[in-house]
């Protein structure tokens, strides 16, 4: 190798390495150990494992029912997480860039819950939902208030998605706020002066143009909201009776109070499959939609 490639080298390893390093020690090793574990029937504390090989994934597809009733969940879930996330988040962030005097002080105010920690922002409005809401309920006299929030499938369904929507939407309205501020006026001036609408600029300029933007928070939406597990935890424990159960909830409960870990990992190892597929194909559609101004 001559000089130039080994300096080239040596300025790979000095910056990447040491993050490269930490990535598979915290991420790599556990990934391709949890895989191993998966064909295995450790319980998660004996000191010796045995191998099974496909027992475990065997088991899942023929006899646990309860893991694809939280699958459907999640996946019923997430379609309807990502959509109203990106919607909401996409609306503030257009919003939030016209010359509006508060719109700086808004915009913190719309971040600020993905400040705070999933289990903690759970508990404080797992209190909204049975404390607060009774008490507006009482006050105001209005039904919606005195629902059974967390007590009951469907209203369990649609408490954890306001929460998730609550927390994400302002994560996102960053990304998008950041995509609409790099629009070039000129195109947009240029539409108006040919006639085009409000909603004829939104549809045929704005859209194509940030669509880099829509990949990115398509992709994080999609990942947060099938990796959801603090807020299930914190707000319905999965309950009543499984029907607000995660997959990620499932595969905890699986590997850390049933105590079969080589199943929970074999549970994971799927779900991890499913996700990436899911995750591989969006960013593929999205990136074909993207434009260049």
């Amino acid at each position: 190798m001559s000089r130039k490639a080994w300096s080239q080298l040596g300025q790979q390893l000095f910056f990447v390495g040491p993050a490269t390093f930490f990535f598979m020690i915290i991420v790599g090793i556990p990934f391709l150990m949890g895989m191993y574990y998966s064909f295995t029937d450790w319980n998660g504390v004996a000191g010796t494992v045995a191998w099974v090989g496909l027992d475990n994934f065997k088991a899942i597809f023929s006899s646990d029912s309860d893991y694809f009733a939280a699958f459907w969940f999640t996946v019923k879930f997430t379609a309807v997480g990502v959509v109203l996330t990106n919607v909401l988040g996409f609306v503030i962030a257009y919003v939030l860039t016209k010359p509006l005097k508060m719109r700086n002080a808004l915009r913190t105010i719309f971040f600020m819950p993905n400040v705070i920690g999933g289990l903690l922002l759970g508990f404080i409005w797992q209190f909204i939902f049975v404390k607060g809401f009774a008490t507006l309920g009482e006050l105001t006299g209005w039904s919606f208030f005195n629902l059974p929030w967390l007590g009951d499938e469907t209203t369990g369904f649609w408490g954890i998605v306001i929460v998730f929507v609550w927390q994400t939407a302002g994560y996102l309205m960053v990304i998008y706020i950041a995509a609409l501020t790099n629009v070039p006026k000129d195109i947009m001036e240029a539409a108006e002066i040919d006639g085009a609408s409000r909603w004829q600029v939104l549809k045929n300029v704005i859209m194509p143009l940030v669509m880099s933007a829509v990949t990115v928070c398509l992709f994080l939406a999609i990942s947060w909201s099938f990796k959801m597990f603090d807020l299930n935890l914190s707000l319905t424990k999965g309950g009543p009776f499984k029907s607000t159960e995660s997959v990620a909830l499932n595969i905890y409960l699986e590997a850390f109070q049933n105590n079969r870990y080589g199943l929970g990992a074999a549970k994971a190892f799927i779900f991890f499959v499913i996700v990436a597929l899911i995750t591989l194909i969006q960013v593929r559609i999205t990136k074909s939609k993207e434009v260049e101004a």
